[in-house]
């Protein structure tokens, strides 16, 4: 109960938000929490707009814009949930590009050991009575990667899991030890001094990770200006210094 608990505070901590009096209102993968907000910011000192972000996983955000708008701006965590609104035609069209790439990884607490990822590897030994951290691979973008290339290593079936609402929570779980392991982004590793990496995912055992940006059909006209800041040297250095491959 503690778990669940804890779980839909962060996930409520983390759903979008209405943007009051916001120029320009960026809905962006829960992933890109550090970057996005600074860059936000660094923007609106720059040229004097004010840049509200919503955070939560790609599948809440593009369902939010599918239902009621809200959004200028979309950063997705995968393509997927971009052709999805893109299919249902709710994105600016000529506006999209594929803006970063990440890589995958299994996380421990700090005092856990490091992990060799091998195929038919029993994970469930590893966790010695544990669950997996992951984020629920039905829907999110972290959870889909991880539930591949664990598939791939032919370790997915019988591993108990602690799903999570989105990549943050899944980090959570880890960084408070109430999971032994987690499937999250480098960054988000990054981002959590409570956590290690034990391992990293060959980038071959699942859909090549990338973050897909747009502007939304009904985005208001200040908010080209910070899609094109996206991907300028300032934004670049601010991405690669969080871990993220920005993509040319």
């Amino acid at each position: 109960m503690r778990l669940l608990a804890r779980a839909l505070l962060a996930a409520l901590l983390l759903l979008p938000l209405p943007a009051f009096a916001a120029d320009i209102t960026v809905f962006a993968a829960a992933s890109l929490a550090e970057t996005m907000n600074r860059l936000a910011a660094d923007y609106s000192k720059q040229n004097g707009k004010t840049v509200a972000v919503s955070l939560a996983a790609s599948s809440v955000l593009a369902r939010q814009v599918e239902a009621s708008g809200g959004a200028d701006v979309f950063v997705s965590a995968d393509e997927e949930w971009m052709d999805y609104l893109d299919s249902k035609n709710f994105l600016a069209a000529g506006t999209r590009k594929d803006l970063l790439g990440n890589r995958l990884v299994l996380i421990a607490p700090l005092d856990g050991a490091a992990i060799r990822l091998t195929r038919g590897r029993n994970l469930k030994s590893v966790l010695k009575g544990g669950r997996l951290a992951i984020a629920d691979p039905t829907t999110v973008p972290a959870g889909k990667y991880g539930k591949e290339a664990l598939t791939a290593l032919a370790v997915w079936d019988g591993v108990p899991l602690a799903l999570a609402e989105n990549v943050r929570v899944a980090l959570a779980y880890v960084a408070r030890g109430e999971t032994k392991l987690g499937v999250v982004y480098e960054t988000d590793a990054r981002a959590e001094p409570r956590v290690k990496v034990a391992a990293t995912f060959p980038e071959n055992l699942h859909t090549p990770i990338r973050y897909p940006a747009a502007l939304t059909r009904d985005a208001r006209p200040e908010a080209r200006g910070f899609l094109e800041y996206l991907s300028s040297p300032a934004a670049r250095s601010v991405f690669e210094k969080a871990g993220f491959t920005v993509l040319r």
